[in-house]
């Protein structure tokens, strides 16, 4: 049976269908479509206040002929539909033409696609049937104008598989200069897709409902990228035995802070040990301070002084690019030690072949967290390249690095040197301001030094940091102005009450 938080790509969805189609008389999927469609319209369009019709855009291929088999369901259930029909009739698919048919059987109201069209009245509803998952080229002419219209509209926005525009494998839009429909809801055919749920996909998809057409599992082949949740780290949560003791949960050692960048390092430190690491050391490449004033349990040290074995390292934060980080960057990357890679140390590395060599072939476990730029810097392309097909390269900096790759972002991406692959489905644009990233870093190294496998701390690191965000933006705290430290506690305060929930007595 595949999973609820499966992901899976245009080519494996197109698959799924051939083989159900062979199995099913000819239009029930896309008459099953119409149904799962109208089920979500009707919860939409239900509201007290939504008396005005329902909008459906009907474009060319199959996903127009959904968006029909939709208009003919509301119609049906005595809803005020208007249809825009955006295709060529003469061209459509057998299927298609059948559900035209039907549309045209209600009291549905056929008008001309264009922009008057749609800015004729206010609607309760409209839905998105322009184009789905075979987008290859970008929206362009008299469609262009109709999708930045209806994106003018403020009205609930139903989008039919994904929103027009949007690639369904990467979330990015389609074309350099293309557009997309921005849907407040989503309900996606089949199964889920990538491209809903990282980049773009977040603010053009809205919330994701997953219709499978009745389709048998058995037609669904296992699943290569999945979406991150609890399930995929609750189970290493531990209660706190009462004999236990600082040496119990680990040391980390987070190591940065050069000149000017203090911060930084004491960030990842004060949250390594709010997420529970016996010990944790801020190990300076500048003079350190004599203590943190804030949090004075963190032990401050000079790096070069430091032993690096025997600790969870998290290095990078505030590091620098000097001779001596590079210096002290090899020495950690020899150590027989698990490390977290983040910031400068991923620039030093990205600018030096010798030190991704020794980053490949470390027999320790690795975790890597470079926003879109480091990680442009490390495969030797450009950010706007790494956006395009976010998961792409996460996969190949996991894979070319031997190491667990968190790529940064809206959705970000989880990556293992084995090709699995997971997205991130916590956060919100309060995360986007300087310091996050640490605190991140050392959520990460305290888990790991907690006896996490460093897979799975990467993923509860990347939920939990997600998490807090959203748990301080529903308390009135962000997005705006909300800082990386005042994640902190909030991480805690979450980790704390999933162990008491999930772990093992």
């Amino acid at each position: 049976m595949h999973s609820s938080t499966a992901l899976y790509q245009v080519s494996e969805i197109r698959a799924i269908e051939e083989a159900a189609l062979a199995t099913l008389p000819t239009g029930t999927l896309m008459q099953r479509a119409g149904e799962a469609a109208a089920r979500v319209a009707l919860k939409l369009s239900s509201e007290p206040r939504q008396t005005a019709p329902v909008l459906v855009l009907a474009g060319p291929g199959n996903n127009g002929g959904d968006a029909l088999e939709t208009a003919f369901q509301l119609a049906n259930s005595g809803l005020e539909v208007v249809v825009l029909l955006c295709a060529d009739l003469a061209r459509q698919s057998k299927d298609s033409q059948r559900a035209l048919a039907k549309a045209k059987s209600t009291a549905a109201r056929f008008l001309e696609p264009t922009v008057d069209s749609a800015r004729a009245q206010r609607w309760s509803l409209i839905i998105d049937g322009l184009f789905g998952i075979g987008l290859t080229r970008p929206i362009a002419a008299n469609l262009r104008a109709l999708v930045e219209t209806i994106n003018s509209l403020n009205c609930p926005v139903l989008a039919l598989d994904v929103p027009s525009g949007i690639d369904a494998d990467t979330g990015a839009i389609v074309g350099d200069t293309g557009v997309a429909i921005r849907a407040t809801h989503t309900v996606t055919f089949i199964g889920d897709k990538p491209g809903l749920h990282t980049f773009n996909g977040r603010d053009f998809a809205g919330e994701v409902e997953v219709a499978n057409l009745r389709i048998e599992h058995e037609l669904f082949p296992s699943a290569k990228a999945y979406l991150n949740s609890l399930e995929t780290f609750t189970p290493f949560l531990r209660h706190r035995q009462h004999n236990s003791h600082k040496g119990s949960f680990g040391d980390v050692i987070v190591v940065g802070g050069a000149h000017g960048m203090g911060g930084a390092p004491i960030l990842a430190a004060r949250a390594a040990s709010k997420c529970g690491a016996g010990r944790v050391f801020a190990a300076f490449i500048d003079e350190p301070p004599p203590y943190d004033s804030v949090q004075p349990e963190l032990m401050c040290r000079y790096a070069p002084e430091m032993d690096f074995t025997g600790a969870t390292l998290v290095v990078g934060p505030g590091l620098g690019i000097s001779e001596l980080a590079h210096d002290i960057l090899s020495k950690v990357l020899h150590a027989p030690s698990p490390i977290v890679l983040d910031a400068d140390a991923l620039n030093l590395i990205a600018a030096e072949p010798g030190l991704q060599q020794e980053l490949a072939q470390r027999s320790a476990d690795a975790v890597i967290t470079p926003h879109p730029l480091e990680a442009a810097r490390l495969l030797g392309t450009t950010a706007k390249e790494i956006q395009a097909d976010r998961p792409t390269a996460a996969a190949e900096l996991a894979q070319r690095l031997n190491a667990v790759a968190v790529l940064k972002g809206s959705g970000s991406i989880i990556a293992k040197p084995d090709g699995a692959l997971y997205i991130n489905t916590t956060g919100n644009p309060a995360l986007a301001t300087a310091g996050t990233g640490d605190v991140l870093a050392g959520i990460c190294g305290a888990l790991v030094a907690q006896s996490f496998p460093v897979w799975n701390a990467a993923l509860a690191a990347t939920w939990l940091h997600g998490q807090a965000a959203d748990t301080l933006l529903g308390q009135g705290t962000g997005p705006i102005g909300m800082t990386a430290s005042e994640l902190i506690p909030c991480v805690r305060t979450i980790l704390n009450q999933l162990t008491q929930k999930y772990a093992p007595r």
